[in-house]
């Protein structure tokens, strides 16, 4: 009895255990996928892209490889390329490699097939060119006279498995055939989950799915998952493990781990033990108390009471510190679930932010150095020296960007927040822009009706915000042919507000809504993805600040920054 109670007490922990590291690798798997479900139909706007697919030459092909090997790039994806209707592939991001996908037909796939009848498609499975697994997202292309082709993103997902295998995890994930693709136990990667119905075994060859994997002829880990509850796993020469899974919608995809049972049933053994030489306990007490009834009966009776009411309350107390001591385990683990699965969701917006971050001030370090090396030219040494001292600074500035960034992906401690006086990051970021604004004919101005006005944040990741709205102000007014933007500090109330006045041509009302949101942009060019105002609007809601738009007096745009005003201390730590 005892066994059996400890023993279903442990399953039941032990199911509680997986449920919460399946929940944490759940959100792992689908922020991997999310971050790169825009790119498709993102690179389906891009007029070389559109321009290739509708009349294809040589001149374009070679564009448009260098496009996409620069998307990839940036957005850190395995490969991205077109395709055209028939399933051959036009241009690639690998094109200039000997695993080049340019010239193969892949229209037996189904991420192609999907996409052309659908309008998207995803698929995992290794690469009939390359031999490399990958996760393919695709998009399908419209013209004016229908389709015009395809365009695929193969993704990456091996890290998910080296981090499975980094913490000890034992944990999988295989397509909706039952297949496993993705594990931290090397042994279990293209091996069935459970035994396969023929239809699945006919797709999975004809689709060409896990080509060079024998797939068919390794045995299934368990022959059945038990929907009610926990799997049990057993293999020659391995321990005995408890599997749990869950399916990912849509995709039907199942995520599952699997932990030791033998500890389970080593503690109910234990308890069983426990309880047993207690009971054996209490019988010889009770005999004691029996033969020295004959004695002295009252005696032995008011004996027997005690001792009952302190075993009693010795194992109530017991109880009580061991459920106190699981509930504050509890407690633990669900806090650390939490956090972890908070970090997993911003670590697929950072990878992606880390390009953006750093390729604003390298632009001004670009026009920097090209004026220090004018001015050697003319020997104006006194003006060479101070561009150089100005690129020194500006290097100094990523590398405090850089560090912000790795030390919030690898899980350091927040990056500190401390009074800043807003008007000096303002003049920091002017200057940082100035010879792109000098470069575009655009004349700046700064009204600062606050100079003391400080707000707690970070200088450089404030800076950083600046720099996104000075430089889409630029970009505004220079489209136009105009050439003055005005920015403004002022107090409101218990709040600062720095206002961006450009000339600009304003911004419609179809849009407004969406000037912020990831991978939106009204450049039809593909010179940038998207992500200055996300990244602007994200940056200012770690401290409690807030980024809107309005038209500008005398047309243009206006974007306004709000921040809370913090309280003036003795000693201030201005932006560097």
């Amino acid at each position: 009895m005892a066994y059996s109670l400890a023993h279903d007490a442990g399953i039941d922990r032990l199911a509680g255990q997986l449920r919460d590291r399946l929940t944490l690798s759940q959100h792992a798997v689908e922020s991997e996928i999310e971050r790169f479900a825009y790119l498709p139909q993102v690179l389906g706007e891009d007029e070389r892209v559109l321009g290739l697919l509708a009349d294809a030459s040589d001149a374009r092909v070679h564009e448009v490889n260098a496009y996409l090997a620069n998307v990839a790039r940036h957005a850190q994806a395995d490969a991205v390329y077109l395709i055209d209707p028939n399933g051959l592939t036009l241009a690639a991001s690998n094109w200039n490699l000997p695993s080049s996908f340019v010239g193969h037909n892949y229209g037996f796939r189904p991420y192609f097939t999907d996409a052309v009848e659908h309008g998207r498609g995803d698929y995992y499975a290794v690469g009939v060119t390359t031999g490399v697994p990958g996760y393919f997202l695709s998009s399908r292309i419209e013209g004016p006279d229908g389709l015009l082709g395809v365009a695929v993103v193969k993704v990456d997902m091996s890290p998910l498995e080296r981090v499975w295998a980094e913490a000890g995890e034992m944990t999988g994930l295989a397509d909706g055939a039952g297949i496993v693709f993705l594990s931290g136990v090397p042994n279990w990667r293209y091996r069935p989950l459970f035994a396969l119905r023929d239809v699945d075994r006919d797709r999975i060859e004809t689709e060409r799915r896990y080509d060079g994997n024998d797939v068919f002829g390794r045995l299934p880990l368990v022959n059945a998952l038990d929907a009610s509850g926990l799997t049990h796993m057993t293999e020659e020469g391995a321990p005995p493990l408890a599997m749990s899974a869950m399916l990912i919608d849509p995709k039907g995809w199942r995520l599952f781990s699997a932990m030791q049972s033998a500890p389970v049933r080593d503690e109910a053994r234990l308890v069983a033990g426990v309880v047993g030489l207690l009971t054996l306990v209490c019988l010889l007490l009770g005999l004691y108390g029996y033969q020295r009834r004959q004695l002295t009966r009252w005696k032995l009776e008011q004996n027997g009471v005690l001792e009952r009411r302190v075993s009693e309350r010795t194992s109530a107390l017991a109880r009580e510190v061991e459920e106190r001591k699981r509930t504050e385990e509890e407690l633990r683990q669900t806090q650390d679930s939490l956090i972890h699965a908070a970090k997993l969701a911003a670590l697929g917006r950072m990878s992606a932010a880390i390009v953006h971050e750093v390729s604003q001030p390298l632009s001004a370090l670009d026009n920097t150095l090209a004026a220090a090396g004018l001015h050697a030219r003319n020997h104006a040494h006194d003006k060479s020296i101070a561009s150089i001292k100005v690129g020194r600074d500006l290097l100094k500035r990523m590398q405090r960007t850089i560090k912000s960034l790795r030390t919030f992906s690898s899980r350091a401690k927040a990056l500190p927040s401390e009074p800043v006086v807003i008007g000096q990051s303002v003049v920091e970021a002017l200057e940082i822009v100035m010879s792109q604004a000098r470069e575009r004919k655009v004349f700046l101005s700064f009204d600062n009706k606050a100079p003391s006005a400080l707000a707690s944040v970070n200088a450089v990741r404030i800076e950083q915000v600046f720099i996104n709205l000075l430089l889409n102000a630029i970009d505004a007014t220079a489209s136009m042919g105009n050439g003055q933007i005005t920015v403004q500090l002022r107090q409101a109330g218990s709040r600062a507000l720095v206002e961006f006045h450009d000339a600009g041509p304003g911004i419609p009302d179809e849009i407004a809504d969406q000037m912020t949101e990831p991978f939106f942009t009204t450049k039809a060019t593909g010179e940038g993805l998207g992500l200055g105002l996300s990244i602007s609007r994200a940056i200012l809601e770690d401290y409690d600040g807030a980024l809107s738009f309005s038209p500008a007096p005398g047309g243009g745009a206006c974007a306004i920054v709000s921040l809370p005003l913090a309280q003036h201390s003795a000693r201030l730590v201005l932006a560097e």
